[in-house]
């Protein structure tokens, strides 16, 4: 598992497997989101899988698959929805793209597009297509 961090509450990562949900758990994390739909290549770990791990280990776990249609309202919403308790986020998905993305668009307006971009570039994420989105 190849873990970034963007903040002190959030890290992306690619794809995990279930064995990686207690390294998840040890790191500190309380929730995992699941940005990756199911089927995208035969060797991804279902999410229900995952899920029952993670449920398992005590953790919470959400689904904000992000597909070929992009981004919608309810993905940014349900994206700020899993950030605003406070607690560790751990976000995957194929790469770690899409979840630097949904939590960059979840934070426009309440960061600056500026730090934004340089947290996810920090983590190994070039986000600055989105200066424009991100400052608005």
């Amino acid at each position: 598992m190849e873990l970034k961090k963007i903040n002190e509450q959030v890290s992306v990562s690619p794809q995990i497997s279930v064995e990686d949900v207690a390294t998840i758990k040890a790191a500190g994390f309380t929730t995992i989101v699941n940005n990756r739909p199911d089927g995208e290549s035969e060797d991804q770990t279902p999410s229900a899988v995952i899920r029952a791990e993670a449920e398992a280990q005590g953790l919470k776990f959400i689904e904000i698959p992000m597909g070929r249609e992009g981004v919608s309202p309810d993905m940014i919403s349900g994206t700020q929805a899993a950030l605003e308790n406070g607690e560790q986020v751990f976000c995957y998905c194929r790469s770690g793209t899409r979840s630097t993305t949904l939590w960059a668009l979840s934070q426009a307006g309440k960061m600056d597009a500026k730090e934004i971009i340089e947290a996810a570039a920090n983590a190994g994420y070039d986000i600055s297509h989105l200066t424009q989105i991100l400052s608005q």
